[in-house]
């Protein structure tokens, strides 16, 4: 059986495709990437289609990361039955994806897995800013990620 996760943002073009390349990493190195299924999506369908924004590309493969075949897709009510965990980038994507939820679906921020992060503790938006926003929001879902894998890991196991 394999595990399937699925990272959300607003529109799928820098945070939840960062952190779908690195977690899927992370996985990969621990063994686990033939049994974890890795994808992400937003909550608005605005870039559907459209490749990983160019400097969250750029960030990624300066720290060996490749992104280059993700295309951004709209999460729908409909997703749910599909994953075994949803994790939402920040406060505003978890409420968009918490008013989209079947009833007793869980769905947490991803940080939540950071053991260093504080409760609530957000990916930051940088598609407004410059390279020091992808930079930082590499750093958080390099963090994060290490728990995320964690958690599936302990899942898997039972």
């Amino acid at each position: 059986m394999t595990y399937r996760v699925c990272l959300v943002c607003m529109g799928n073009i820098c945070r939840s495709p960062m952190a779908e390349v690195v977690l899927r990493q992370t996985l990969a190195e621990r063994g686990l990437g033939d049994r974890v299924t890795v994808e992400s999506a937003g909550t608005g369908g605005w870039h559907a289609g459209d490749p990983m924004d160019e400097r969250a590309l750029a960030i990624l493969e300066q720290h060996g990361y490749d992104g280059s075949a993700h295309r951004a897709r709209q999460f729908t009510k409909d997703w749910f039955d599909r994953y075994d965990l949803v994790l939402a980038m920040d406060q505003d994507n978890l409420a968009n994806l918490w008013r989209l939820a079947p009833v007793g679906v869980e769905v947490r921020l991803f940080r939540s897995f950071d053991p260093a992060a504080e409760e609530g503790a957000e990916v930051p938006d940088p598609y407004y800013g410059g390279r020091e926003g992808f930079e930082e929001v590499l750093a958080l879902v390099e963090s994060a990620s290490e728990g995320v894998a964690k958690h599936i890991a302990d899942e898997i196991a039972g």
